[in-house]
């Protein structure tokens, strides 16, 4: 593999061309057997499919909130199939792809959603952490896991996912720093999305790109076109080599657009203008994928059925476990917080029972 492009370059690095063709002379050689190129638009619909699945189920009211990751797929597809099984993730609340590769169950991720179960269930056994609804906070978690699996001997990575707006919290910031500092093997995935709900990428920093960021922490950054995901691919798998064998962080910045609102409650027509949004629309990363696999002769009718049957299977799945789901307990939201639990929260707890007691 060649090195990467200069951070200061102000084009993103690309294998592909917007209309889906080999770029000339690209700067990574991404030898990928054909079963391992198809997988990745596989895993793009499926993706793309379980996300409009979410968004059903919201608007019928079985799930209280749900943010589409719709137009991020390569990003999140490309990233996630560069890494180990054993590399640990600390996703924001956008990553359906990365959850998906990874193995967590739709299901899981619909419990958490909905509220059926505490954070969800299925993240741990995927060395996945539970979804950070909090901005940023995250970021320093990454950062300790790498530190600790440091000093255990292990040679795992992991992968803080964070978007543009949290660039922008101080906790980003501590974390960037502390992982260079300390030379963790830890990188930071920044899916660009243009938006930070309804706050520009302008109206948060004045750096030519946020990969200029890294330069600050002593760290490489890397601007990576997030709508190919055979470029996210490539850029990921170096930053995790480099991690692996002691070089320390990267900060990898994704250029991508969310298509979709912010969350189901989110009216994005208010802020953001149409024609920006026709303009990412016709980047989509699945059609620009799809036109580069039939260049390549590997990818016919029969294959998009087989697609599209599998991605209808996960969302009949998700649907029969996500609708009408009962309700967990409330007592449960004290039994996984501490080992041994504390006076105060043994006191809590109680006030909850006597509290249900009275509204039986």
């Amino acid at each position: 593999m060649q090195a990467a492009p200069s951070t200061f370059d102000p084009e993103p690095v690309a294998l592909l061309t917007p209309e889906g063709l080999p770029v000339h002379d690209p700067p990574f050689d991404a030898a990928l057997s054909p079963e391992e190129l198809t997988g990745l638009y596989e895993w793009m619909v499926v993706t793309r499919a379980v996300d409009e699945e979410f968004v059903n189920l919201q608007r019928q009211g079985q799930l209280a909130l749900y943010p589409s990751c719709r137009g991020q797929e390569a990003a999140q597809i490309g990233c996630a199939a560069a890494l180990r099984p054993d590399d640990w993730l600390f996703p924001q609340y956008r990553e359906l792809g990365v959850f998906l590769v990874r193995g967590v169950p739709a299901a899981a991720v619909g419990s958490a959603w909905r509220g059926t179960w505490h954070g969800g269930w299925g993240f741990p056994e995927h060395a996945c952490a539970p979804m950070s609804i909090p901005i940023g906070t995250h970021a320093l978690h990454a950062v300790g896991a790498a530190m600790a699996a440091t000093r255990l001997g292990e040679d795992s990575v992991t992968v803080a996912f964070i978007g543009d707006g949290a660039t922008s919290e101080g906790d980003v910031h501590e974390a960037l720093n502390f992982a260079a500092v300390a030379s963790a093997p830890c990188v930071f995935y920044i899916q660009n999305n243009q938006w930070a709900i309804s706050v520009p990428l302008s109206r948060q920093t004045r750096a030519p790109s946020l990969a200029h960021k890294a330069v600050g922490y002593g760290m490489p950054g890397v601007r990576v076109d997030g709508n190919d995901v055979l470029a996210c691919r490539a850029v990921t798998e170096q930053a995790v080599r480099r991690a692996r064998e002691g070089g320390g962080p990267t900060l990898v910045e994704a250029v991508t657009y969310r298509l979709a609102p912010h969350t189901t409650s989110d009216d994005p027509t208010r802020y953001r203008p149409q024609e920006e949004v026709d303009r990412w629309e016709r980047l989509d990363p699945l059609p620009r994928y799809r036109r580069y696999l039939t260049h390549l002769g590997i990818w016919h009718q029969r294959d998009e059925e087989r697609a599209q049957a599998q991605a209808a299977r996960m969302c009949t799945g998700l649907r029969d476990a996500v609708f009408d789901a009962p309700d967990v307990p409330p007592e449960e939201l004290f039994a996984h917080v501490l080992a041994e639990p504390t006076r105060d929260l043994l006191e809590q707890s109680r006030r909850l029972r006597a509290e249900l007691a009275r509204e039986e």
